[in-house]
């Protein structure tokens, strides 16, 4: 009988025959007290022939993956992962190796405590796509802000149901997948008179301090069901943003904000970056959050960390000195592309490049609201497009999320200050499931234009007022075009840009 790709991932499929699956672990068969995933699963950072399969349990365990091309996993390879223990909040990761390009890869999750084993759990993926395959993937960012969390009456986080329902090859996560400063309430009341009625932790009570507040706020996203459902069948390229951590924040910061008792910004990140390498896919042996994932010869993706190295937000109208990316970064970012074969290099960037985001009197972002020559954070972006332009580097695309709307944006030199670079595009997608805010004003530095924008009818709206939105790229294998689509949580495509190939 044929199985299609989400049909398999019910898990009552295989549940008659796990217990004897379960015995390559060396356990007994399940028996009434055994071990749970509490979490779903996830995979991540699928390149180069590896992929990462995350889970959490509810005990310490090992943790065991089977892996096969086959949907029945009559095929299957086991892997033996890490036990999991509350030093990383029964968080763990495995690497599966030696998987071939353009394949449905099938696995199934379980733990073993040594007494018994868990009911498992499914999920699949593809592989980066051989030459003739098309690549399609989705992104967007910001989640469970601004008082919004899972609202399980109004279907959960279900913009990842419209997400899912386009099969995309990966999500790309474009930062504030949780709102470490942003308690929730149990309910808000809404302009039409309804109630959101927030699910509701204990972590999500307070804004985060400590590490085990800043893993219950991802732990929390992870009760959705919908968030669930997207994890077990779409990979995820994790970037992180400032409400991991908290709002606007940089590194030396000192808060002045009495909801806080630890002032220091560095502790903060110290611990809410352990959390969020806990609880996402991202490759362990990863030393920076910025990386380049390639998927097959059509797409690179360059994921930059615009918050580890950033200097205070000042007005942002330094002439010299520390900007956003800092010095190492963006040399890699230049060589990397330089280096780069793929038709197209997607840069994620999680804060927008001609935006400005005011931080109260100073600037948050890249853009310092002059229009005139690159100053303060702009100089490093300056210098990444000059040196693509000098090396003849092509199709350069940028993706954000962050100001919680969606637009286009065409950067043309022939309208800029600055003029040294080769024209491309900035998509902004977003948020997921947050408040709506906007619009935000362009910086004619780099000389954008606005071809589209799509914000909420007021600021803070709620998901309930379906201004959510979400963006699609899709990559030809024939033609290599690249389409982008921005698109609402109903799955309503609201703007479409194709780029010809360059």
């Amino acid at each position: 009988m044929a199985i299609d790709r989400r049909g398999f991932l019910r898990t009552g499929l295989i549940a008659g025959g796990a217990a004897g699956l379960a015995l390559k672990g060396g356990a007994p068969a399940f028996g009434l007290d055994r071990p749970a995933l509490t979490s779903g699963v996830q995979t991540g950072d699928v390149a180069d022939g590896q992929a990462i399969v995350w889970a959490r349990a509810d005990r310490p365990a090992h943790l065991y993956v089977d892996y096969g091309t086959r949907p029945d996993l009559l095929d299957a390879r086991t892997v033996r992962g890490p036990l999991l223990t509350p030093d990383s909040d029964l968080t763990g990761k495995v690497r599966l190796r030696g998987l071939a390009d353009g394949e449905e890869i099938h696995y199934r999750v379980r733990l073993d405590d040594g007494r018994a084993v868990s009911v498992p759990e499914l999920g699949s993926f593809r592989t980066p796509p051989k030459a003739g395959q098309d690549v399609r993937f989705v992104w967007g960012g910001d989640l469970a802000g601004q008082g919004w969390g899972i609202n399980e009456s109004f279907g959960g986080f279900k913009i990842f149901n419209a997400m899912g329902a386009l099969n995309p090859d990966f999500f790309l996560c474009s930062g504030d997948i949780v709102y470490s400063d942003g308690p929730l309430s149990p309910t808000v009341a809404l302009p039409d008179g309804s109630t959101w009625t927030n699910l509701m932790t204990a972590e999500k009570s307070k804004v985060a301090e400590t590490l085990a507040e800043y893993r219950g706020q991802f732990r929390y996203n992870l009760l959705d069901g919908p968030l669930k459902a997207f994890n077990a069948r779409v990979p995820m390229v994790y970037q992180w943003d400032d409400h991991e951590v908290r709002n606007n924040w940089y590194p030396g910061q000192i808060i002045d904000d009495a909801r806080y008792t630890e002032k220091r910004v560095d502790v903060l990140v110290a611990r809410a970056r352990q959390a969020a390498l806990e609880y996402t896919p991202v490759d362990p042996r990863t030393p920076t959050l910025h990386r380049k994932i390639s998927h097959g010869p059509l797409v690179d993706v360059f994921v930059l960390d615009m918050r580890t190295h950033k200097n205070p937000n000042t007005t942002d109208r330094e002439t010299t000195g520390p900007g956003l990316l800092g010095p190492e970064q963006t040399a890699w970012l230049k060589k990397e592309l330089r280096r780069s074969k793929a038709t197209w290099k997607i840069i994620a960037n999680d804060l927008p490049l001609g935006l400005i985001v005011p931080d109260g009197a100073g600037q948050e972002g890249v853009a310092q609201g002059d229009g005139g020559l690159p100053l303060g954070r702009e100089r490093e972006f300056a210098d990444v497009l000059r040196q693509a332009s000098r090396d003849a580097v092509t199709g350069i695309v940028f993706l954000t999320a962050d100001v919680h709307y969606t637009a286009a944006h065409y950067y043309d030199p022939a309208k800029a200050s600055f003029r040294e670079f080769t024209p491309f595009w900035e998509f902004v997608a977003g948020p997921l499931n947050a408040g709506t805010f906007g619009p935000n004003t362009l910086d004619a530095t780099f000389g954008p234009e606005l071809k589209f924008i799509r914000t909420g009818p007021r600021a803070n709206a709620s998901p309930a007022e379906n201004a959510q939105f979400f963006g699609s790229v899709a990559v030809s294998a024939e033609t290599r075009a690249l389409t982008v689509q921005l698109i609402d949580l109903h799955g309503t495509v609201l703007y479409t840009q194709e780029l010809a190939a360059p």
